[in-house]
């Protein structure tokens, strides 16, 4: 790609001179690292190989390797002695845990939006639902991911309270974000649902009632986390299982 070979040499040159640059060096490669795996380029259970991605970087292993184990504190990756690094598969209870906990910050977002959404905010609130409600009429048609995070950011951004989106982002952070698009792919119903329930609370907004958007907000959360919840507990018996894997050979 243009451009990539310059930012790679750049990065090759941070690394050559190690000392004092090599933590910006480790947090630059964890972060790429990072996006790739929110965005689902790097999916659930897909190996991270040190030696590839050393070389795609134009680095040594050594960053690579703290940038894996910063990724791995933060809970985005673990380590298997049979595999390696790999990208973690969440746990569902994990899942249903953060979306219960989402549930209550997106609910008080949500319920403070109704007293300071403008008529402009309600406008995009609803195109940003019409990508989505577009997506469900045609068949084929993707689910549209970033019209989804746009209305529920929105929605943070005119509750005005920056703690609130910090903590919000902290879960979301937590998850690759391109899961849930890929968990309603084939789930027409469910996006149908998800469209409905954005629809109750703009309605609840646009008409300055506090309590109904949050409540809207709350049960919308509840409902996308149960879905998000069974379809990680399907993916965790289909993913690559290290121990059932070691234990098969072992036989």
């Amino acid at each position: 790609m243009p451009g990539e070979d310059s930012r790679y040499s750049s990065l090759m040159l941070r690394d050559a001179g190690q000392g004092p640059d090599e933590a910006p060096l480790v947090d630059e490669i964890a972060r790429r690292i990072r996006e790739r795996i929110m965005s689902g380029e790097f999916p659930i259970g897909q190996p991270l190989r040190q030696a590839a991605l050393a070389e795609e970087f134009a680095v040594s292993r050594t960053p690579v390797r703290e940038a894996l184990r910063q990724l791995q504190h933060g809970g985005l990756i673990e380590v298997h002695p049979h595999r390696g690094a790999v990208v973690r598969v969440p746990a569902p209870w994990e899942v249903r845990q953060a979306y219960e906990v989402r549930a209550e910050l997106e609910g008080l977002a949500a319920q403070r939006a109704a007293t300071r959404v403008s008529p402009a905010d309600i406008g995009l609130l609803r195109a940003h639902n019409n990508v989505l409600r577009q997506a469900v009429s045609q068949p084929g048609t993707p689910v549209t991911a970033a019209a989804n995070d746009a209305f529920h950011t929105g929605i943070c951004a005119v509750a005005d309270n920056g703690m609130l989106q910090r903590m919000i982002d902290q879960i979301n952070g937590s998850f690759p974000r391109n899961v849930s698009s890929t968990a309603l792919a084939d789930a027409e119903r469910h996006r149908t649902e998800n469209v409905r329930e954005h629809d109750a609370i703009v309605c609840a907004l646009a008409d300055g009632d506090g309590e109904r958007a949050r409540d809207a907000m709350h049960a919308h959360v509840i409902n996308a986390g149960e879905y998000l919840t069974a379809w990680y507990e399907h993916r965790s018996r289909t993913v690559y299982a290290p121990d059932r894997a070691a234990a098969t050979a072992r036989r």
